[in-house]
């Protein structure tokens, strides 16, 4: 899962002659340097006060999916809330949202037949983590409350899913707060992988630490693990190598273990596919999704559960004992079940795959010997690029010399929105950028995206003193 463009003391954001925010009581999320004032969207950009345009290369988050001004989902909005603004879900139901469920089962994994639909993809990890508790009250196994994760995950922030989550540097000032959560390796192949193993060997090596944990802390105490089929903000774009999430449901299996599959960012088909566990062969217990299932236009997010699970809280307590006030909000499920039209009936999802090759094809024919590009990854239109000090040994920058935030200010000085992170390998070292236009990109825009990303990490580098010999 990915956290909304993050700015940190870690992750500073000034931009010289953009300074067009009136002085105002807004908490931000830094108190520190001034932001553009954002006042249209045209397609696949963003336009400011002063009338600056820029490319959305990371689609905010991984959030516009459709970019901006959709015709389609803004009139879908404009008829919902000229029927019905809002009904709790405490008293009705509503068509838009029966609707949207019904469409996400549909398309969903085998197994998966219920819907809790929520605002955010945190509400959607909070109450899958609850679920999972709840599921095995229900069924007589109380001892079960573990939840194992691995370790360059994010899964959002409210504390529930903080503590799932495994980026220390994200974790570290909350830790007293925390749930306790133990964390495996991931399966990060650029990374992780010895000289002498394949990938298969690589996958089921790391896949076999879920066993080793379970072992550990005792099978009857775990009640589930959380995964990000592709990883998204921690450690930019990581795709799983073949075989590993077989492996993983095998073992889950084994041991009675709830496999809770994070799709927040990589989900409704930011990968090439509705649901990006599809390409790996599988099902999950449950699968959060957000960002992209509004794709900008209304927050909203959801929980998709299995029938076991939901006919095992029918049979006992007859009521999931969780809630937030806007669950399954009438207009944002209007927005989903628009963005949802849009995303079939044009096809995307198959241009999102072909879109998707050829922005890792001009990534690799500009970045591919670059001496400071150590690995670019990906799926679909959900790429990373991680920067190294040396190729040779994969040794990442010094991190006081954050790159990753130099990169983004330098970005957007050229016009270009996208998402550069640090802490990579550990939640300190390495530094990586995370791409996820919007899935209506054209060619000349995938041209338009890499040249303004050259330029922003050549000053980066320049200016942060980095020799570039061979660039």
């Amino acid at each position: 899962m990915l956290l909304a463009l993050c700015v940190t003391p870690n992750n500073p954001f000034t931009l010289s002659g953009t300074e067009n925010i009136m002085s105002n009581h807004i908490f931000g999320r830094t108190t520190r340097g001034t932001m553009p004032t954002a006042v249209k969207g045209e397609g696949c950009y963003l336009i400011d006060a002063n009338g600056k345009r820029y490319f959305d290369g990371s689609g905010g988050a991984a959030v516009s999916c459709l970019g901006h001004s959709d015709p389609h989902v803004r009139q879908a909005l404009h008829q919902q809330i000229d029927q019905l603004d809002f009904a709790h879900t405490g008293f009705f139901t509503s068509e838009p949202a029966e609707r949207l469920a019904d469409r996400l089962i549909e398309k969903a994994p085998a197994g998966l037949d219920r819907v809790y639909l929520v605002s955010g993809g945190s509400e959607a990890v909070e109450a899958a983590i609850k679920l999972a508790r709840q599921y095995f009250l229900e069924v007589g196994e109380p001892t079960r409350h573990r939840v194992i994760a691995r370790r360059q995950s994010y899964h959002g922030n409210t504390l529930g899913a903080l503590a799932a989550g495994g980026n220390e540097w994200r974790r570290a000032q909350f830790a007293p707060l925390l749930v306790d959560t133990t964390h495996i390796a991931p399966c990060f192949e650029y990374r992780g992988r010895q000289a002498n193993e394949s990938q298969f060997e690589y996958g089921q090596r790391v896949a076999n630490e879920l066993e080793t944990e379970i072992l550990r802390v005792g099978p009857e105490t775990v009640m589930a693990f959380i995964a990000e089929p592709v990883v998204g903000a921690t450690a930019g774009a990581v795709p799983a190598v073949p075989g590993y999430y077989k492996r993983i449901r095998e073992i889950c299996d084994q041991y009675g273990v709830l496999l809770i599959l994070d799709e927040v960012m990589c989900g409704m088909g930011r990968t090439g596919h509705l649901f990006s566990i599809e390409a790996e062969g599988i099902s999950a217990d449950m699968i959060t999704i957000a960002k992209g299932l509004g794709a900008g236009y209304q927050p909203i997010g959801a929980l998709l559960a299995s029938k076991k699970i939901y006919d095992a809280v029918a049979a006992g307590s007859g009521f999931f004992q969780h809630g937030h006030t806007y669950l399954g909000h009438p207009i944002a499920a209007a927005a989903a079940n628009a963005v949802l039209d849009v995303i079939f009936e044009q096809n995307l999802l198959d241009r999102v795959t072909e879109q998707g090759h050829k922005l890792q094809a001009a990534l690799e024919q500009t970045f591919g010997d670059h001496p400071h590009i150590g690995d670019i990854r990906g799926r679909g239109l959900f790429r990373g690029v991680e920067l190294v000090a040396d190729r040779g040994t994969k040794e990442p920058f010094d991190p006081s010399l954050k790159l990753h935030a130099k990169i983004k200010a330098n970005a957007m000085n050229e016009g270009l929105i996208c998402y550069p992170m640090g802490g990579t390998i550990d939640g300190q070292r390495g530094d990586h950028v995370l791409l996820a236009p919007p899935f209506i990109i054209s060619d000349n825009q995938i041209d338009e995206v890499v040249s303004k990303l050259d330029r922003a990490i050549e000053t980066t580098l320049a200016t942060s003193g980095v020799h570039l010999s061979t660039h």
